[in-house]
């Protein structure tokens, strides 16, 4: 094999053991982080500097500032946060992303072999899920030293070949030139982390005179500028087919980074003396890598003191580019949560799934009443609503085991968010019933009214009592697992006794008024067969009283409870 490809296989195999490890760090970290990850989205929306503090924080974890930026992205069409309020941990996270440069500034190259060997023993041993993870971040972080050492030493014959080193003094020397290297480099291999640390390794070789770097920091930062401009690219895909707002959030990343990239490079010589001079000192060589990551970081929390402060105007800025569009009708069959660009952030994900739950369990709601109402004032065209309402929580409930279903094979799930996960389908299960239940006893209205067969006031006002005991004991039980209060479940289970023996009172009451003549025996098929509804909703509230009392809570996956 000749010398060029072993350059190239080289670097791309290093490349591709970094990208590995970066992301299975991010992985063992998130089911490390566990219960800590939701605490982090709960203050999400408080203010713009814990928006800030936290978007950094969930960068740190995931690793990645583009995923953070996506998982902002989904929560704000979901309707989970305003754009002012995603726009500051957008900020965090370009913070945040700043902590894999410093770490591979780090010069561990002595021990990268310990931590690879380190965390496979720990991850291979231990029968705990938290330390087995903690032993494979370990093993992750062992790798990612690995690629970029192995990057490291392709890159060494770079160093003396005449054609490469002028090619790189042509960049050096035009900054415009080095912003499109990094903006291309980062949209081919879609990780700003990874071309920064691509970056740092080659800046770290020598030059001719074995001191100095061969591209020098004055030369590195225009490329750094680009990095951060490619790593929008992937936010902005994500918000494609997103609501308007969704697509704000993308373009703020990009006005950041762009209208950073546009400022800085006007001043990248002051701007790299000021690094040199807050840097450690050293031979150039040695603590470029070091000074590549600070610039990194000042860049980053620089840009995001100004929009901070100016946060009015970007909202204004991004509002203007992206133009208000007719907002189209809600279709309720189409999942208004759920978001699969966040499928590999559990917690996120996690929490728009339960969001989803929650809005299927307000559609059964709305049917429940809207039945009542059918009862009572003999309304038939609300009906239609009813099965509107029924089809729509049937075509979401199939969306949301999908979802599941992938977040589940995405490996990312811990034990515990597994559990409650599980216990979160038997809820969907009880609220799909539900409303099921809701629409067969509205089949059940609609065939009648079309025979032109009318219940008599005892009959409608059973019929009534018992929906509105239903009614009570399936908003008590979802009202329990969302506030996280269940005193009043065995209140539930108690109704439910009260449900039996009103079905057999009313199955006797309806015989007594066919006999008498004030009922017609041609409704005792459809009264009995709403009676069944009823009964079997009753089991349906106790299973879901029965889940809270197991623990099963909303606040678990939405980190609050939910008025």
């Amino acid at each position: 094999m000749s010398d060029t490809l072993k350059i190239i296989f080289g670097l791309f195999g290093g490349l591709a053991i970094f990208i590995f490890g970066m992301n299975m760090m991010s992985d063992c970290l998130q089911k490390a982080a566990g219960e800590k990850m939701k605490s982090i989205l709960a203050v999400l929306t408080k203010n713009r500097i814990l928006g800030v503090v936290a978007g950094a924080l969930v960068t740190a974890v995931l690793q990645s500032s583009s995923a953070t930026t996506v998982m902002a992205i989904g929560f704000v069409s979901a309707g989970l946060m305003t754009l002012p309020q995603a726009i500051p941990i957008i900020l965090g996270a370009n913070i945040g992303t700043t902590m894999t440069a410093q770490i591979i500034a780090f010069k561990i190259t002595d021990y990268i072999y310990i931590f690879i060997f380190a965390g496979f023993i720990i991850a291979f041993i231990t029968k705990n899920e938290r330390i087995r993870n903690i032993g494979q971040t370990l093993f992750a972080f062992g790798l990612l030293f690995l690629g970029i050492e192995t990057m490291g030493d392709v890159m060494k014959p770079l160093a003396s070949s005449p054609v490469f080193t002028n090619l790189i003094g042509q960049v050096a020397n035009i900054p415009i030139l080095g912003v499109a290297v990094g903006t291309l480099m980062t949209l081919v291999v879609q990780s700003s982390s990874a071309t920064i640390a691509v970056l740092q390794n080659f800046a770290s070789q020598a030059g001719p005179d074995g001191v100095t770097s061969i591209l020098g920091l004055a030369g590195a930062i225009p490329i750094l500028l680009g990095d951060n401009i490619g790593t929008t690219i992937t936010a902005l895909l994500a918000s494609i087919g997103q609501s308007r707002d969704a697509k704000c959030t993308a373009v703020a990343h990009t006005v950041f980074n762009v209208s950073g990239a546009v400022v800085f490079i006007w001043f990248v010589k002051p701007f790299a003396k000021f690094i040199q001079y807050i840097s450690p000192k050293g031979a150039e060589v040695d603590v470029i890598s070091r000074q590549i990551a600070n610039a990194h970081t000042i860049f980053n929390i620089t840009m995001t003191v100004i929009w901070v402060c100016l946060l009015g105007l970007l909202v204004k800025i991004v509002m203007k580019i992206i133009p208000d569009g007719k907002a189209d009708e809600a279709d309720l069959a189409t999942p208004v949560y759920l978001d699969k660009n966040v499928i590999h952030q559990p917690a996120a994900a996690l929490r728009l799934v339960a969001q989803e739950v929650l809005r299927c369990s307000d559609m059964v709601k709305a049917m429940l009443h809207d039945i009542g109402t059918v009862i009572q004032e003999e309304n038939t065209q609300m009906l239609k609503s009813v099965r509107k309402y029924g089809e729509a929580v049937v075509a979401v409930d199939g969306e949301i085991n999908d979802y599941i279903a992938e977040l589940f094979s995405s490996g990312t799930l811990t034990e515990q968010q597994a559990t409650q996960t599980a216990r979160l389908l038997c809820v969907l299960s009880d609220v799909t019933r539900m409303g099921n239940l809701s629409a067969d006893m509205a089949d059940v209205l609609e065939e009648s009214a079309e025979r032109k067969y009318a219940f008599s006031a005892d009959a409608q006002r059973e019929i009534k009592e018992g929906l509105t005991q239903i009614t009570g004991m399936y908003e008590e039980s979802m009202g329990a697992m969302t506030r996280g209060d269940f005193a009043a479940l065995a209140d539930i289970l108690r109704n439910n006794e009260n449900i039996l023996n009103l079905d057999v009172d009313m199955r006797q009451a309806h015989m007594q008024r066919v006999q008498e003549g004030k009922c017609k025996k041609e409704l005792t098929a459809p009264f009995i067969k709403i009676l069944n509804c009823i009964d079997r909703m009753g089991n349906n509230c106790v299973n879901l009283a029965e889940g809270a009392m197991d623990q099963m809570s909303f606040g678990y996956f939405i980190g609050e409870a939910k008025e």
